[in-house]
């Protein structure tokens, strides 16, 4: 038992060293390379190149570091809706992409920096909602064409949902000013909708009920429909909430 947990404080030393590093070289480094190790042949090529290539026209630059910023959250959204946010350490994240922590540490502070960024991306749907909605009274007919957009952004961003369905415990415990500030803003305004007496009750009634159609089927009905196809679960979706609104 003693030689177990020696190496349990051994382990547990090595990577509080490793973030410690990690910290610094993110704050005084360049950006670590996350691409793979270049080929000695095709950098000796790329250094001299041929005239037709020194005469053809520039490439359009790429913006790496939001390459890599992306591939950073693709791997954690995998990482954190499979085995879940407590479940994955910022190592995994790293050995997944194949570079150390100081890759992860110059675009996130934390695992939580991770989560959160990954979490915002649920408020770009109800960004671009409001912009649809705009100030005046919400039709049956215009509610339906937002819900129409969201079904199929939502099915195309299927894992996100999941992934937030599944850490919802975690999620609950992350407080910062500029997201609560955001959060509280779109439910304003969607309880603003629902509320809006300008609009028959009825109809405000149908629209919630067909809003919720909408998110419970992805939201809580979770793993429930991966053998139905997205294409044919969208369809489903769209002429179930139309059917709802339609009374």
């Amino acid at each position: 038992m003693t030689q177990i947990a020696d190496d349990q404080a051994r382990a547990d030393a090595l990577e509080a060293e490793e973030d410690a590093i990690g910290e610094l070289e993110a704050v005084i480094g360049d950006e670590p390379d996350l691409g793979p190790p270049s080929d000695p042949e095709t950098a000796t090529a790329t250094a001299t190149p041929t005239n037709a290539a020194a005469t053809a026209a520039p490439k359009r630059p790429v913006d790496a570091k939001s390459d890599t910023r992306q591939r950073i959250l693709d791997v954690a959204l995998d990482l954190f809706t499979e085995q879940g946010y407590d479940g994955t350490s910022l190592r995994e994240i790293a050995e997944q992409l194949g570079v150390t922590k100081a890759a992860i540490y110059y675009h996130f502070e934390s695992k939580e920096d991770i989560l959160m960024a990954l979490h915002m991306r649920i408020h770009d749907f109800g960004r671009e909602a409001l912009m649809l909605i705009g100030e005046g009274p919400v039709t049956l007919e215009l509610w339906g064409q937002l819900l129409d957009q969201i079904v199929g952004e939502m099915l195309a961003q299927r894992k996100l949902f999941l992934m937030h369905e599944r850490n919802q415990a975690v999620l609950e415990k992350l407080h910062r000013e500029d997201h609560d500030a955001e959060h509280e803003d779109i439910q304003n305004q969607f309880r603003r909708v629902l509320g809006d007496e300008r609009v028959p009750a009825r109809d405000r009634v149908r629209m919630a009920a067909a809003f919720g159609v909408v998110f419970s089927s992805i939201f809580l009905g979770d793993a429930s429909f991966d053998s139905t196809p997205k294409d044919e679960l969208e369809v489903m979706l769209r002429e179930i909430l139309h059917d709802v609104l339609a009374g």
